[in-house]
């Protein structure tokens, strides 16, 4: 991947509100040297930090969004989308190495149209568990989603059924499935198959959940605790099983996939 993407932008970090140039962000991996604060990353930048180099071969990269209900300016968002970010779609698919082990990678951008999961990011990501289980290889899945794509209605509510039973074929072939949750992540993606990977990692401090506080807090009439919704308390309540560190996922996910070895019979 270009460098370019990483060295034509400034920054202030929303927390610290310390300046950084693009350099500096990208010899920490966008991470604040000042406060520890991940940014956010699109898929290709995503992927630029935790695939081998030169490894990455981009698969499903033909599938396009269409408008089932024609709902009103759908068609022009999409193709805004793609022009602002250089996507086909809110999460990219392929075949990748991490520091020498293959796996099958989907990873989610929020900044196509909020990471919506629409039928085209279901496909995807459904296609990317199946390619997992037809190649004999571990699957990760990166997140960053508001949820379901609305414009699509129940076509966009039928992908959480649609990934949910990818996953559970995952199961029941002994194919390890690993999830990243990164922020934010919430909604629909949230509500199934984020939620059903073998071991689910999370960045420090991102948004896990599924509908926003407010709503919660309306709903059950109680303030909620500080940060419940982020990494650390997913943690703490085991829907979260370790929050890493971005400059110790690769080495994370090495060593997941070597602790999930394949054998004769299949993945241990």
């Amino acid at each position: 991947m270009s460098a370019r993407r990483f060295v034509e932008k400034k920054h202030q970090c929303p927390v610290c509100q310390t300046h950084l140039e693009s350099w500096q962000l990208t010899e920490t991996r966008y991470v604040c040297p000042t406060c520890d604060h991940h940014f956010r990353l699109n898929a290709w930048e995503r992927i630029h930090f935790l695939a081998d180099e030169g490894s990455f071969k981009e698969t499903d990269s033909d599938i396009r969004s269409k408008d089932p209900l024609g709902f009103p300016g759908y068609a022009d968002k999409i193709k805004s989308a793609m022009e602002k970010t250089g996507l086909n779609e809110a999460v990219v698919n392929g075949i990748a190495k991490i520091e020498g082990r293959d796996l099958v990678m989907s990873v989610m951008s929020f900044s196509f149209i909020g990471g919506s999961m629409g039928s085209v990011v279901g496909e995807k990501v459904t296609r990317a568990m199946l390619r997992g289980i037809e190649q004999r290889l571990p699957v990760l899945v990166v997140t960053a989603s508001g949820g379901a794509r609305m414009h699509e209605g129940i076509f966009s509510l039928m992908q959480m059924a649609k990934t949910s039973h990818a996953a559970a074929l995952m199961e029941k072939e002994g194919i390890p499935l690993f999830i990243l949750l990164t922020d934010p992540t919430t909604g629909g993606v949230t509500a199934s198959f984020a939620m059903l990977g073998d071991v689910i990692l999370a960045e420090p401090n991102a948004l896990i959940g599924f509908a926003g506080p407010r709503v919660i807090e309306g709903t059950i009439k109680q303030k909620l605790p500080e940060g419940f919704q982020r990494a650390a308390f997913q943690q703490e309540k085991g829907f979260v099983d370790a929050v890493v560190h971005r400059s110790k996922l690769r080495s994370t996910l090495a060593f997941l996939i070597d602790t999930h070895s394949i054998s004769q019979k299949g993945w241990l």
